[in-house]
């Protein structure tokens, strides 16, 4: 997930961070500065490891970090329609690429990666960068909304469909074809976000007061959350966690809110204990007989837990993650600080700020004085997320000692840690430059 910060957000404060983005797995945080970008990792609450930094490319507005490799995607306001990938434990570039009109998002997993234009997707095989697919029937698209699955055996596209509606288009990025379209909202997109299995897409209009998921391939809804009732808000980021259990809204409000993904059972007792229960089981029953709008709003599921922010108007993001054994809520945000939350998987409620760190200095500064880690939480939220252990690519077979590419890839083989990819057959495009391409209708050689 990634955001663009605004050059002049609310409130006159000028936005430290042209960009931010959280890697695909939670592990790593990516921001984009004047002065070129940086990456960090979030192995630790106390401490905030910067991994890389580079100001070998100025005004840097998207950066993209392909999971916990060394492989990174850049885009720079300097040269606004070229892609640039690097490896950056190596200091060289991997490769470039030109489009016919500004980039205004990138998405990658381990087989795939898309470039999105306003009137454009274009899909390319990660480990070559062949251009396999053009997506050119698509409505204006001027935010660059897109997802793609992290789950690289699915790699599923979504896609606004309409201009004037909250309509999805759902595209499989192993066969190149559509697979449906799903009427989310009746308003337009402002938010789409697969699941880490992609079987699941979560959306949101822009009125942000509902929050929708529906299951994947069939786009049927599962889910329907209220984010709120009395205002409109601007939804700025929308993330699953890795097991699937939360979902995580954040918006230019002060409150980041999460929800819960369980179904309620069906087995309720035939006569209610109390009055309280009574009268609910009399509401939901009147609910039966008022009209769909009415009765959809009383069915639906309200915040599990939320995440109170100091600043609201600025442009942030949100993410669950797994940080020494125990679930964060983790949100950065444009004034260049990351606010790292406890979150209680049983109960819910209102998540604890421990931690606040500057993105832009090397130290850290803690605004919240509160050191209690909670240690008592449960641990089965951790143990579901709980990410693999690291490896050397000296110990995969196949791959070079030097972490150099094969004969015939561009991107070393253990930067994705999969088996070999099987092109489209029918991919209708001719191979492209290995070192540099530019995609306008037909690929030119330089």
């Amino acid at each position: 997930m990634e955001a663009e910060a605004a050059e002049s957000p609310p409130g006159g404060v000028e936005a430290a961070l042209s960009c931010f983005s959280f890697n695909q797995d939670c592990t790593s945080l990516a921001i984009g500065t004047k002065a070129g970008y940086k990456l960090f990792s979030l192995s630790s609450v106390e401490h905030l490891d910067q991994v890389h930094g580079s100001n070998e490319i100025p005004d840097v507005y998207i950066v993209e970090r392909l999971f916990s490799s060394s492989l990174v995607v850049v885009v720079s306001h300097s040269k606004p329609r070229q892609m640039n990938v690097y490896h950056f434990k190596k200091g060289t570039e991997i490769c470039n690429y030109s489009y016919s009109s500004n980039i205004l998002s990138i998405r990658l997993n381990r087989q795939r990666l898309l470039v999105c234009l306003e009137e454009a997707i274009y899909i390319h095989n990660i480990k070559d960068m062949k251009l396999l697919k053009t997506i050119l029937d698509i409505p204006a698209n001027p935010t660059g909304l897109c997802a793609l699955s992290i789950n690289h055996s699915n790699s599923y596209v979504a896609y606004p469909g309409s201009l004037t509606t909250g309509e999805i288009v759902l595209y499989d990025g192993h066969s190149l074809k559509t697979v449906c379209t799903i009427a989310a909202h009746e308003g337009t997109l402002a938010a789409i976000a697969f699941n880490a299995l992609g079987s699941k897409l979560a959306s949101a209009s822009e009125k942000g007061t509902v929050i929708r998921v529906f299951s994947v391939p069939d786009g049927q809804k599962l889910y329907e959350f209220r984010r709120g009732m009395k205002r409109y808000v601007t939804i700025s980021s929308l993330v699953f966690s890795m097991d699937s259990q939360f979902l995580c809204a954040s918006s230019n409000t002060e409150t980041v809110h999460i929800f819960k993904l369980e179904h309620l059972t069906n087995s309720r007792p035939e006569e209610p204990s109390t009055w309280t229960g009574y009268m609910g089981k009399m509401f939901m029953a009147a609910s039966n007989y008022l009209p769909t709008q009415v009765s959809d709003m009383m069915n639906q599921d309200r915040a599990f837990a939320t995440g109170r922010l100091n600043f609201s108007g600025q442009r942030n993001i949100c993410t669950l993650s797994t940080i020494q054994k125990l679930p964060r809520l983790l949100v950065a945000s444009s004034d260049g600080h990351l606010y790292i939350y406890n979150l209680d998987p049983q109960d819910g409620g209102e998540c604890v700020l421990i931690k606040t760190h500057s993105l832009l200095s090397s130290g850290t500064t803690e605004e919240n004085k509160e050191n209690d880690l909670r240690p008592s939480l449960p641990q089965s939220y951790a143990a579901t997320v709980a990410r693999p252990s690291t490896w050397s690519a000296s110990t995969v077979p196949g791959y070079s000692e030097d972490g150099g590419a094969l004969r015939g890839e561009i991107i070393p083989e253990h930067e994705f840690a999969t088996g070999p990819v099987c092109l489209d057959d029918e991919n209708e495009f001719p191979p492209i430059n290995l070192c540099r391409g530019s995609q306008k209708g037909k690929t030119k050689q330089s």
